[in-house]
């Protein structure tokens, strides 16, 4: 098969579509339906068209659109669908459509603000991802690389907290300011030495006979700055950071766009600029070669993540670092030398995309459901959610490689191709290989504990052992608050604890026995006042006891306020191990602090009078009461005196929304954790039916678990295999071809 090029239009139409569509997006803002209609459309118009290439570029076609030099030296701005390239477009443009169906539920079931905003900024940074796919050249990706940074800044600081920005700001300065200058300088180096920039199956030519030192220095400038955005240690540190955002965004930036488009800039160095033989051959100290370097940073990074990933207490950090992770497999892949090696890790693109994108929906849904967000506070959720958590579950033992699912397909051919790497060509690829099956141990080890706590722990003696952030050997405890707003610990020591108890609690003995006497005492002075005022009202005098009688009287002993009155201090400098540590990760979400911006006095779709409205001119600009969920969002208060809700039973001091189920309890009365009582036991039919959550988050769900699954039994079927296979087959030498 040879690369035949045609002149088609498509590629800049696949880029174009979304980015047009986002501005018929903000010119929709007063209608929230219409405004994500466009979305859904530009979603699926931009599926069409490159499924639409999908055929002939397995028949070897490459289709390409230039707009002519535009840099000295003729270098083109230049689309180009090649099979490496619709690989990576197939997959974002597929899976933009879930995610559009799924920001549409978090959005509104969560009440964020400025909605317009995200999804404007969402379909601009399809086109930039689109751009990298189709990029022809270097300085094509790198215009596209830098554009997708600026697009998914907002999205990153979407909840306008300090932590927000501050996790945007060190976004843009890892990915834009650290890894675009990388990818600028290797680009110009390789420009120098080789005067070309086109991408070329199997390598640029001039390359091979350039100077080794400088092919080296491009090689790594260029790996270094695509790999900022696929998470490489020690440049992964604004990817956690970044979970501060909406989980549609965490979607975005972990499984369909922004780390994949970082591990795609590697691909393309690897097999386009320099070619597999290349970087093999490319010798370093100690028989290392720079495929092998890329491997092992490959191997330290999945290693040390997934080790920091077992701490994380809170469930979308710890994705973060499966992330982290997880992007490592397909580094490490890249560097093996070898047909299975390569077709193991660009298979690993799309089976990470489906199941992470799933793990990181089935996040965003306990928090809008629940608003937990804490693994230690799932104690039982199981049973609440058992649609989502069971999705979660099939996604977590496809990350850990078990067999039937896309997670082990992937890695049992970067084994095979580690194993005969080792074999034939350099023993050093066999502790690659002890990498892989490692990290499938701690895959194993930071998943198990958020199932095991899901559907195999009651919120009433919840045993934290599978988390390593506790106390070794595990603390048993209840997350079930208690209804009166104190703790059960102390509820049980006053009203029914036993001296056993009491003495638990106090080693020293002592102080409970001064204690216990001196309440005798009071009860006795306070009884004998009493009955010495019914006796005779007149000598009033006679049997009240002076001040100095009652123990701990003087007010000068007691804690007052700056206005005099009593005020009791309850601090204490020793922790009550009954209620959890002191969280480090806040995770706050733009709900938790203001108000939505669904209250909109006018467009299309608004019930109520505009006069009713008035006072609600600064909110945002998403009004959507024609659109009914099944969280009922038409019942939260807009927080203005002169605007009525129109709901009797609703509190106005909830900052969060209630589900809207009539017979379903909400759970969103507190943040985090069961509810008093425990969480409501929903069956499997009932789930389905949506009462376990609306069907805009639980479709695109199962949808990705799905896909998770079919990429594991039927990967030659669903196309993904037989493109990567065509891709791996054009870039190999003859000697090294499929075996």
């Amino acid at each position: 098969m040879t690369d035949v090029p045609i002149g088609d239009l498509r590629p800049l139409l696949a880029v174009l579509v979304s980015f047009v569509a986002a501005f018929f997006i903000v010119a929709s803002y007063r209608s929230p339906n219409v405004r994500e209609g466009w979305t859904i459309a530009a979603a699926l118009a931009k599926f069409g068209i490159v499924a639409s290439m999908l055929p002939a570029v397995l028949d070897g076609a490459v289709f390409e659109w230039s707009l002519g030099a535009f840099l000295p030296g003729g270098i083109e701005f230049v689309l180009r669908a090649d099979a490496l390239g619709m690989l990576f477009a197939f997959l974002a443009s597929g899976l933009w459509i879930i995610t559009s169906f799924y920001s549409i539920g978090y959005m509104r079931g969560n009440d964020e603000t400025n909605q317009t905003r995200y999804f404007a900024a969402f379909a601009v940074s399809l086109s930039a991802t689109m751009g990298i796919a189709f990029a022809g050249n270097l300085v094509t990706i790198f215009v596209f690389y830098e554009l997708l940074s600026i697009a998914t800044y907002p999205l990153v600081a979407h909840d306008e907290t300090a932590e927000a920005r501050s996790a945007g700001r060190k976004y843009l300065a890892y990915t834009m300011f650290g890894g675009g200058v990388f990818v600028l300088a290797g680009t110009a180096l390789v420009y120098l030495i080789a005067g070309n920039v086109t991408f070329t199956a199997g390598g640029i030519e001039e390359l091979a006979t350039a100077d080794p030192g400088l092919a080296m220095l491009a090689f790594f400038l260029l790996a270094i700055g695509f790999g900022v955005k696929a998470g490489i240690m020690p440049l992964h540190q604004w990817l956690p950071e970044a979970m501060v955002a909406p989980t549609p965004v965490s979607g975005l930036l972990h499984a369909v766009a922004v780390v994949k488009s970082g591990a795609f800039g590697v691909s393309r160095v690897v097999l386009d600029v320099f070619g597999p033989e290349l970087v093999f051959d490319l010798s370093l100290p100690l028989g290392f070669s720079a495929g092998l370097v890329l491997s092992t940073i490959g191997a330290i990074t999945l290693t040390a993540a997934s080790f920091i990933a077992l701490r994380k207490d809170h469930l979308k950090q710890r994705l973060a670092y499966s992330t982290v992770s997880q992007l490592s497999y397909i580094i490490l892949g890249l560097g093996l030398f070898g047909w299975y090696g390569l077709v193991g890790a660009l298979l690993h693109i799309p089976a990470h995309a489906f199941m992470k994108l799933t793990l990181f929906f089935c996040a965003g849904n306990i928090h809008v459901s629940t608003h937990t967000d804490y693994i230690s506070e799932m104690a039982g959720i199981g049973k609440r959610m058992p649609l989502t958590m069971g999705a979660f579950t099939v996604a977590s033992l496809g990350m850990a490689g078990i067999p039937l699912l896309a997670g082990f397909v992937s890695k049992y051919y970067m084994l095979i191709g580690g194993i005969r790497m080792g074999m034939e060509l350099t023993p050093i690829a066999y502790y690659l290989v002890g990498a892989l099956l490692l990290s499938g141990v701690l895959n194993i080890a930071y998943f198990w504990p958020v199932i095991y706590t899901a559907f195999f722990e009651a919120e009433d003696a919840h045993d934290a052992k599978p988390l390593v952030d506790f106390r070794m050997g595990g603390e048993s405890r209840s997350t079930l608050p208690a209804t009166d707003g104190g703790r059960a610990a102390d509820d049980a020591a006053t009203d029914g604890g036993t001296p056993e108890d009491e003495d638990a609690d106090d080693p020293d003995g002592g102080d409970d026995a001064g204690d216990g006497a001196g309440a005798d005492e009071v009860d006795e002075v306070v009884e004998r006042a009493g009955s010495d005022d019914e006796a005779s009202e007149g000598d009033h005098d006679a049997g009240v006891p002076d001040d100095s009688d009652i123990p701990d009287a003087e007010m000068d002993d007691l804690p007052t306020d700056e206005e005099g009155v009593v005020r009791p201090d309850f601090d204490t400098s020793e922790r009550d191990f009954s209620e959890p540590a002191e969280r480090v990760d806040t995770g706050d979400y733009a709900v938790d602090s203001r108000p939505s911006d669904v209250d909109v006095p006018f467009g299309v779709g608004r019930s109520g009078d505009a006069e009713s409205a008035e006072g609600s001119v600064d909110e945002s600009d998403d009004g959507h009461d024609d659109y009914e969920t099944d969280h009922g969002h038409d019942d939260h208060e807009s927080g203005h005196d002169d605007h009525e809700s129109g709901h009797d039973d609703h509190e106005s001091g909830h900052d969060d929304h209630e589900s809207g189920h009539d017979d379903h309890e909400t759970d969103h009365g507190h943040h985090g954790g069961p509810p008093p009582g425990g969480w409501e036991r929903i069956d499997g039919v009932a789930a389905l039916l949506g009462r376990e959550s609306t069907w805009f988050m639980l479709g695109p769900i199962l949808t990705a678990m799905c896909l998770a699954v079919l990429l594991g039994v039927i990967p030659y079927e669903m196309g993904f295999l037989d493109l990567i296979e065509l891709i791996v087959d054009t870039r190999l030498p003859e000697e090294v071809m499929r075996p």
